[in-house]
């Protein structure tokens, strides 16, 4: 099968690519071809010698400690903090291709998912990078950590985990956080940048959606009970307890029951 037909092969090349338009474009380009039908899901091989997701040279990947302030008291801590937030929308995009390349033997239409929401973190990303360029700022002009990355790392040899802790802790987290940052927006008056959260915001709750109808069909596969698989999973995985406040709205909306809710608020550390 030439590689113009594979799915994987797409989502490989889409994965690995280190320059940061053509990701973009590449990723608009899969996701077209296989709406279309022109690419399949054939027999493959889960990728496990993948251990590095292509990004540009900028930005800076530093550990967490040595990140920039991102208080929106100031032009440059205004511009940080959409950095910030575009970062996580561009790793996004890895995930989202790493989880259609790691996981070979899923429904086909786990891939419908999935390669929407790679579609949908370029478009996010993109409309950040517009906040960015408003700004006379540019992707990479900050530096950024990797702990998105390393969880898929941590995730890899389980689709099960992967949907438990990547949409389903890391991703839900967001929702939590997000409107918090658009009132932040909204009082100093950045009314564009308060329009494009609320965009993402609400198509976030459709990924961590699809996470929740995944993880809940691979529990179903295996016996599992979800509500006690998942917080065993925490257990083992998280360090520290679950920041609250939590969203309950959007969470309820993304596939959490809410027994699921009252056990995580027993876990809440505060904000």
């Amino acid at each position: 099968m030439g590689l113009e037909r594979s799915l994987f092969q797409a989502a490989k090349r889409c994965l690995l690519s280190e320059i940061l338009d053509e990701k973009l474009q590449l990723t608009d380009a899969a996701a077209d071809a296989w709406a279309n039908g022109e690419l399949v899901a054939e027999t493959w091989s889960a990728c496990d010698e993948i251990t590095r997701a292509g990004h540009p040279q900028r930005p800076e990947l530093v550990h967490p400690s040595r990140l920039p302030r991102r208080g929106l008291g100031s032009e440059n801590g205004r511009l940080a903090l959409i950095h910030a937030i575009a970062h996580i929308e561009f790793n996004a995009v890895n995930l989202a291709w790493d989880a259609v390349l790691r996981f070979p033997d899923m429904p086909s239409s786990y891939y419908d998912d999935w390669i929407q929401v790679a579609r949908e973190e370029v478009y996010h990303f993109r409309l950040l990078r517009e906040r960015l360029h408003a700004g006379g700022a540019e992707y990479g002009d900050f530096p950024a950590h990797n702990g998105l990355w390393e969880m898929a790392q941590r995730t890899a040899h389980d689709p099960l985990i992967r949907m438990a802790l990547v949409p389903r802790m890391l991703e839900a987290r967001g929702l939590d956080v997000t409107p918090g940052i658009i009132r932040r927006f909204q009082a100093i008056g950045d009314d564009e940048t308060v329009e494009v959260l609320q965009v993402i915001l609400r198509e976030e709750v459709g990924h961590v959606q699809f996470g929740s109808r995944w993880y809940h069909y691979l529990c179903q596969q295996r016996g599992l009970d979800p509500e006690q698989t998942y917080f065993d999973l925490l257990e083992n995985f998280l360090n520290g307890g679950i920041r609250c406040p939590l969203h309950h709205e959007a969470r309820r909306q993304a596939g959490f029951s809410k027994r699921e809710l009252n056990r995580l608020e027993a876990l809440c550390t505060g904000g």
